[in-house]
């Protein structure tokens, strides 16, 4: 079994002891190995006796003061420059030995038996140049022959770990630092040096690396920002600062912080275990208005603030925030404005500032007017964005009432302030003085109401109106009438009085009011500007000036079988007067309709009446129809009446008094109105119109062409539905027209794209007239050079389109006096010479002006 031993270098010497202090598993009986030691004294030797159980509980019984030597040893442990930490004190054992050896003055000896041990300890930052031994590996096989051979894995074997496979000697090659890894697992075996088998199972223990003081205390930040009110009191937290420190705070006091200030005294604070800083004076030390901004530096310290500890620092900006401490107060105690009489109601006519050395809402500001004789007439309202009074009119002001105001006005902020004992409000007067302007009259009422017969003679008057000038000067008013108000010129008025008086007459059922409006200027000042205006309504009065007249157009019917005193109608009348007590009319049958009557009249005395048969019986044959005078009049004065005219035809009706047949069809009896009957016509004229409009439009539409464009044929296909005679056959498309310059008669046109049949068609002769100074060739070879010429230059142009396409040539005719005017005609146009055009000028008065044109061009030419 693996053992160990480890060296502990002091100052003094260097001590070898047994790393034999894990008693975790004890076999009595069984064959241990005992470790060497090396006392203080480098000759001498301490063999272990083989001890029995006495010994063993003699040990167990140190097993208290053990642990506490090893944790005083610990804390010396930091002044020394390499440490291995064991489970028990081989030293202290040594000494227990010797005192008990020097006590029965025999030597002890202990009973052999196997240490187990798990764990090295090795303290960080080794600045050695050499690599530090840091303990011994030995296994019971070993008997120093140099058959074994000590191999190490794990984390750091043969880097940060090195050991000697002869002896087993265990050492660290660098320095370490707890903070980047605190411990390292290794595995450790003993093997046969010649065939390297295992002699022992592998076995498994942990380097620690204990932490020494190398880190300073830090900050999160560098630079903290914290906030606190006001006038706050004495010990109030402002914020709390945690550093950190990487070292171990297990082990000793290296990790253990205290907190300073070492800027920022005497107005804050800081605990020294939690970093709370606080502040130290009172409330009317701690002004925002006096000083805002303060920079406070704090200090932590390890090894909880001794001395030689390591110190981290950090920066608090610490920010008095604004409470309300401070009134609003004005500028000044006594503020003066000035404004025009005319200045419109809501319109600003000064601003009023005050100061408040607070920020923010705490700086908002409420005015006020609390007093004054002006205190109805003005208002005073917030600007939020500038804090300032706004002065503005409430009511309309007059100079020739009152020249001047005086208004006391008051500012506090609308949040309470926090001392209660300071004054809340200030307190300013306004003088305010109003100055006069030009200004335009002013009438009496707002509107006028005036009303007039209609009968009215023209010069009458309809009341008037009253202006006045509110300045002092007190100027004459001129009155006229707004023409765009009464564009007929119904009405005028007097530019002196204001009286309005009629210039044409009235007419109430034309229209029952007029409304005018009449502007007032002064006599001196006729400025645009200074006018005034007022309506005036004016209301035609009714006459009785308007005849009844019957509802409507009565027209009714009688039965033959009709038996007397049978009601056939009743009526009614309007009048387009309105007199106040409602309208009354009377209805009375006329003298003619009285003699040898047939019908009578019944007034209802409701402004109706009703229509009865004085006899038994009409005969349709002898008289169809008869017409009944009616006379219609008005209660009213002075009395209106009028004549209307009922027909009543006579009709064939069945035993139910339904009407069967008259001697004229009645709209009323047919149960078609007037208005059905218009309807009707109109719709017939309509369908008449549109059938007129599609003949027309199938008259006019010509038929779509063949060939729509001339200037492209390529893909025009003409279809004739005819049989052709095959390749001999050259009727089908004759262009004989251009061969032969002959006029074929109107009458007799024959189809080019069949052979006529000479019995049907027999050839129609032909008239030739040629050309003066032409030949009278059949060929005309000068229209087949012509052709010839111009397909052999659309042959070769470059430009020609790679498609069939058709060139069309004029041709004049040979029946033309002036014959041919063409290029083609002229038997000297290829060789370039001029043309004689005198013969132009025979030809009478229709020729002239051509006739000047060339024979002038000419002339010019031969001079």
């Amino acid at each position: 079994m693996l053992h160990s031993v480890s060296i502990i270098e002091s100052k003094r010497q260097k001590i070898t002891k047994c790393h034999a202090f894990s008693e975790r598993k004890y076999t009595p009986g069984t064959a241990y190995r005992a470790a060497h030691l090396a006392n203080y004294e480098p000759a001498k030797e301490l063999q272990l006796s083989q001890i029995g159980s006495a010994g063993c509980c003699a040990l167990t019984t140190l097993k208290m003061r053990t642990y506490l030597v090893l944790w005083l040893w610990a804390l010396a442990s930091l002044s020394v420059d390499a440490t291995v930490f064991f489970h028990r004190s081989a030293v202290i054992a040594g000494r227990e030995m010797d005192r008990h050896k020097s006590k029965h003055e025999v030597p002890l000896r202990r009973a052999k038996r196997g240490w187990m041990w798990n764990q090295f300890f090795l303290q960080e930052e080794y600045m050695g140049s050499e690599s530090l031994y840091i303990g011994k590996l030995h296994s019971d096989m070993d008997k120093d022959d140099g058959n074994v051979r000590y191999v190490l894995s794990g984390e750091g074997a043969g880097t940060v770990f090195v050991i000697n496979e002869n002896t087993g000697d265990l050492h660290v090659t660098r320095s370490l630092d707890r903070e980047s890894k605190a411990s390292y697992m290794l595995k450790a075996q003993a093997v046969n040096r010649h065939t390297g088998y295992p002699l022992e199972p592998e076995t498994e223990f942990i380097v620690k690396v204990h932490d020494i003081n190398d880190n300073e205390p830090k900050f999160p930040k560098e630079v903290y920002t914290a906030t606190v009110p006001e006038r706050s009191n004495a010990g109030t937290s402002v914020t709390q600062v945690i550093a950190e420190d990487a070292d171990d705070e297990m082990f000793g006091l290296a990790a253990k912080l205290a907190y300073s200030i070492s800027q920022g005294h005497p107005y804050f604070s800081v605990d020294q275990s939690t970093g709370i800083i606080r502040t130290v004076l009172g409330p009317s030390d701690m002004d925002r208005e006096t000083r805002e901004h303060y920079q406070v530096v704090i200090e932590a310290k390890d090894m909880g603030g001794a001395r030689g500890g390591l110190t981290g620092s950090t920066i608090v900006n610490i920010t008095l925030t604004d409470v309300n401490d401070n009134p609003p107060q004005f500028i000044r105690s006594t503020y003066s404005f000035s404004t025009l009489e005319s200045t419109k109601i809501g319109t600003p006519i000064g601003r009023i500032r005050a100061v408040d050395a607070d920020i923010g809402v705490n700086a908002e500001m409420d005015y006020s007017i609390i007093g004054g004789d002006g205190q109805d007439m003005f208002d005073i309202t917030t600007d939020r964005v500038t804090q300032e009074g706004m002065l503005t009119v409430k009511k309309p002001l007059d100079f020739e009432k009152k020249k001047s105001y005086d208004l006391k006005i008051q500012v506090q902020n609308p949040r309470p302030m926090v001392d209660l004992r300071l004054p809340a409000v200030s307190t300013a007067t306004v003088h305010i003085s109003v100055e006069d302007v030009d200004e335009p009259p002013v009438f009496g009422r707002f509107t006028y109401i005036m009303e007039m017969k209609e009968n009215a003679a023209v010069g009458s008057a309809a009341g008037s109106v009253s202006a006045m000038d509110p300045d002092i000067q007190h100027s004459p008013v001129r009155y006229s009438i707004d023409r765009h108000t009464d564009p007929d010129q119904i009405f005028n008025v007097h530019p002196g009085n204001g009286s309005i008086y009629l210039q044409k007459p009235l007419d109430r059922e034309e229209s029952a009011w007029h409304n005018i409006s009449v502007v007032a200027t002064e006599f001196k000042n006729r400025d645009k500007e200074q006018k005034s205006h007022v309506p005036v309504f004016i209301r035609v009065l009714d006459v009785n000036d308007n005849a009844p007249t019957l509802a409507s157009f009565y027209e009714t019917f009688v039965c033959e079988n009709a038996k007397s005193g049978q009601k056939i109608q009743t009526i009614t009348a309007v009048d387009a007067d309105d007199p106040g007590s409602g309208h009354r009319f009377f209805f009375t049958l006329a003298p003619e309709s009285l003699v040898r009557p047939n019908f009578t009249l019944k007034d209802n005395q409701d402004n109706t009446a009703s229509i009865f048969t004085r006899r038994t019986g009409y005969r349709r044959l002898q008289q169809n129809s008869f017409q009944l005078t009616v006379i219609i009049s008005d209660g009213d004065y002075p009395m209106q009446s009028s004549t209307g005219t009922l027909t009543v035809r006579v009709c064939t009706c069945d035993r139910e008094g339904n009407m069967e047949m008259c001697a004229e069809a009645l709209s009323g009896a047919t149960g078609l109105s007037t208005g059905a009957l218009v309807a009707i016509l109109l719709c017939v004229i309509i369908l008449l119109l549109i059938v007129v409009l599609f003949a027309a439009l199938k008259r006019q539409k010509k038929k779509e062409p063949l060939i729509i464009s001339k200037e492209d044929v390529r893909d025009n296909v003409v279809s004739y539905n005819d049989e052709g005679g095959g390749e001999e056959d050259t009727q089908a498309f004759d262009i004989g027209a251009l061969r032969h310059p002959e006029v074929m008669e109107e009458g007799s046109k024959q189809r080019r794209d069949i052979m006529p049949s000479e019995s049907l068609y027999p050839p129609p002769p032909l008239r030739r007239t040629a050309a003066a100074g032409l030949p009278s060739s059949r060929d005309n070879t000068d229209v087949r050079d012509f052709i010839n010429q111009r397909v052999l230059e659309n042959d070769c142009n470059p430009t020609a389109p790679p498609y069939d396409s058709l060139a069309t040539y004029a041709y004049e005719g040979n029946s033309s006096v002036a014959e041919s005017l063409s290029s083609l005609g002229s038997a000297s146009s290829e060789e370039g010479c001029e043309q004689d055009y005198n013969y132009l000028s025979e030809w009478g008065p229709r020729f002239r002006k051509l006739a000047d044109m060339y024979g002038g061009e000419d002339s010019d030419r031969d001079s």
